[in-house]
């Protein structure tokens, strides 16, 4: 029987802007599951996510349980396990070399899927609120724990759903992936912040909350401690912010009452996005500071949800622009007006 080699991932270093690129050959092998369209996954697919094939997936990292159930066995609600095909791996020294000109670094990190109900259902949205909150307390627990390797100094929290989002499986789940080196997005986000609170001393997302709250214009839901908006410069159609309106720069430091509140906005968003765009594929992103980073006044971490509506093209990829079609206040304003049964 022959045996396929693993390949360590990379990580390289854009030598112009700075960017650094994961190298990932092993990810060739992940399994797609999607019709010749690429629009669409295979719902008859088997499911390996399902509670009861847990013998075919990687072993659990942490899973919320129904009491005296047995680890890796059926009874669980939500379950974290290692991705299959991961972008980055844990195990391995750090090390960080030249290659001629060019920065590479060993592909060192954390790669893991969060599978947010033992059923199978396809839409987040349609999940009971104390389900939601539990996925959120599952992300700030993985962070919390992943945060102790110092190896490790950013984590990122994502969902795609469908495939036109890059979903590779339709049964509702997240992933993790934590960096040893802090994502050139976050960077910006987080110089671009800082640069406003060293002007102004303070910081550009109360700043930011406070406009939002006064215009109206681009508000979808306003509860006691979040806002959800389209942004002002929304680089996509009904994109769509979750911010808390109590400034903290570190998702795992949320507390139980913010984890009870987001859920609920988190669902009610979902639900608007899901009726009010006919149930599309998108992705989501948590941004949040760095592990290495104390709680800094100027940065706020949020949620930003992309609906996967338009495709990015040749203008967008050469120049850095995107093109919007639809304007945020009027996307706010149909997703205002879209009632949730």
């Amino acid at each position: 029987m022959s045996s396929t080699k693993s390949t360590m991932p990379e990580l390289r270093k854009d030598p112009i802007v700075g960017r650094w690129v994961i190298i990932a050959p092993d990810r060739l092998t992940r399994p797609q599951n999607i019709r010749d369209t690429c629009d669409e996954l295979d719902p008859e697919a088997f499911d390996p996510f399902l509670e009861g094939n847990e013998d075919v997936t990687t072993p659990e990292i942490l899973a919320y349980r129904e009491p005296y159930t047995k680890t890796n066995g059926p009874g669980w609600r939500v379950r974290v396990i290692p991705n299959k095909f991961p972008a980055l791996r844990v195990e391995g020294e750090l090390t960080n070399r030249g290659n001629g000109m060019y920065d590479v670094m060993s592909g060192i990190g954390a790669h893991e899927v969060i599978i947010e109900c033992p059923h199978r259902e396809t839409s987040m949205a349609r999940l009971s609120v104390d389900n939601i909150r539990e996925v959120l307390w599952v992300y700030r627990d993985r962070l919390v724990d992943l945060k102790k390797d110092r190896r490790l100094v950013h984590g990122l929290i994502f969902k795609n759903k469908g495939a036109l989002a890059g979903a590779s499986l339709d049964h509702s789940h997240s992933q993790l992936i934590v960096n040893p080196i802090i994502p050139i997005a976050i960077q910006e986000e987080m110089q671009g912040a800082e640069t406003f609170f060293r002007y102004r001393n303070r910081s550009i997302f109360t700043d930011m909350i406070q406009q939002e709250l006064a215009t109206g214009e681009r508000v979808v839901i306003d509860s006691a401690d979040f806002v959800v908006f389209c942004p002002y410069a929304s680089r996509f159609p009904f994109e769509t912010w979750i911010v808390p309106k109590n400034h903290t720069s570190h998702f795992e430091n949320i507390t139980r009452q913010g984890i009870e509140e987001m859920g609920t906005v988190l669902k009610q968003t979902l639900c608007k996005l899901e009726l009010a765009l006919d149930d599309p594929p998108y992705n989501y992103v948590i941004h949040t500071a760095p592990f290495d980073v104390q709680e800094v006044p100027h940065y706020c971490w949020h949620l930003e949800i992309f609906p996967r509506l338009t495709r990015v093209a040749g203008f967008e990829w050469g120049s850095g622009f995107y093109i919007n079609p639809v304007a945020p206040e009027e996307a706010a304003k149909f997703l205002r007006e879209t009632v949730v049964q």
